[in-house]
């Protein structure tokens, strides 16, 4: 049998080596939970990359970054303007409801999964000030988008403008910012604009079980530490967690892994042409083939996700041989 071709999702890519090695170098006698070595040192470091003061916290999943670091930017009795098709509200289970006690998702409309000042505008502006309404609280974005698109430096600080004018924070699900910071050559701060949090994601870029929330207001940090124990997040041997995270920060390890994924990406996307749906601008592929095709496809030994009845996705992770991509770009430019 010929080995198949993965290209279903990051997600189950492997773990970097230089991941299970910093492990390795964790598994010494520390203190639990984060009072550890290695979990002391993650404001500083996050402090370092993004130039500003920060407070960062690792916990085991993304769901669990997004929702506590929601949990800092908007009450109960309040609503977050998100995107339809936001990981927060399509792949999360109710996750942000359970976590936010009740706040609700305002679901807004956009391009490639990405939200315009205009977009939430038509959310929020029919709402009454009163109390018969949800209020909006907060902004979530994702950076790279659901549909692989990465917001500049314009286009978020248009978005900090409105989010100022209307008094609103904002969340930046950052599952793949990792591949939106190589995509858009740019400084992480640049890439992070004026988001108040963010959930910081390594799993999907060669990581094994660590994200990292970040907030840019450090005084917000207690509130998610308390947060994180009620939830069931904090781990007493934490420094197994945040060796992750450091190893990946350790020579830029994240950024060259989301540059290895974005490459590939980009050598599948030159073969796709119009049947392209939405810009290639992180290490997902969305294109347009017929049922037949996608068969055609799977019978040369890709795996990939069908997108609708006639649509697929495909998703490059850091280890995506360059053979395979060069492969799946052969067979697309077939079809």
């Amino acid at each position: 049998m010929t080995q198949p071709m993965p290209f279903v999702s990051d997600n189950a890519a492997s773990v970097h080596p230089n991941i299970w090695e910093a492990m390795r170098a964790a598994d010494n006698p520390d203190m639990p939970y984060d009072g550890d070595r290695q979990s002391a040192i993650l404001d500083e470091r996050f402090s370092e990359l993004f130039g500003r003061e920060c407070a960062a916290l690792w916990v085991a999943t993304g769901t669990a970054a997004n929702c506590l670091a929601l949990g800092t930017l908007v009450q109960p009795h309040g609503g977050v303007v998100c995107h339809r098709e936001a990981h927060v509200e399509v792949d999360e289970g109710g996750a942000p409801g359970f976590y936010l006690h009740g706040a609700k998702l305002m679901l807004a409309d956009g391009n490639s999964a990405k939200l315009k000042p205009s977009d939430i505008a038509a959310v929020v502006e029919p709402i009454r000030d009163d109390v018969h309404q949800v209020q909006p609280h907060a902004i979530s974005i994702t950076q790279a988008s659901e549909y692989g698109c990465s917001y500049n430096a314009q286009e978020l600080s248009e978005l900090g403008a409105y989010a100022n004018m209307r008094g609103l924070g904002i969340h930046m699900d950052g599952a793949r910012f990792a591949n939106a910071v190589a995509f858009l050559d740019c400084a992480p701060a640049e890439a992070v604009g004026p988001c108040d949090t963010l959930s910081f994601g390594f799993i999907k870029n060669g990581g094994l079980g660590s994200e990292a929330v970040i907030l840019f207001d450090p005084a917000r940090a207690d509130e998610v530490r308390y947060r994180r124990k009620r939830a069931g997040h904090l781990q007493c041997k934490g420094r197994y967690l945040a060796a992750q995270i450091l190893a990946m920060l350790d020579g830029d390890l994240w950024l060259e892994n989301a540059r290895s994924a974005n490459a590939a990406a980009a050598e599948i996307a030159g073969a796709c042409g119009e049947r392209l749906i939405h810009p290639v601008e992180a290490n997902e592929i969305f294109m347009r083939c017929t049922a037949a095709e996608r068969d055609s496809l799977r019978a040369q030994d890709f795996e990939f996700y069908d997108w609708g009845d006639d649509a697929a996705r495909f998703v490059t992770a850091w280890n995506t041989p360059q053979e395979h991509a060069v492969a799946l770009a052969k067979a697309i430019a077939a079809l």
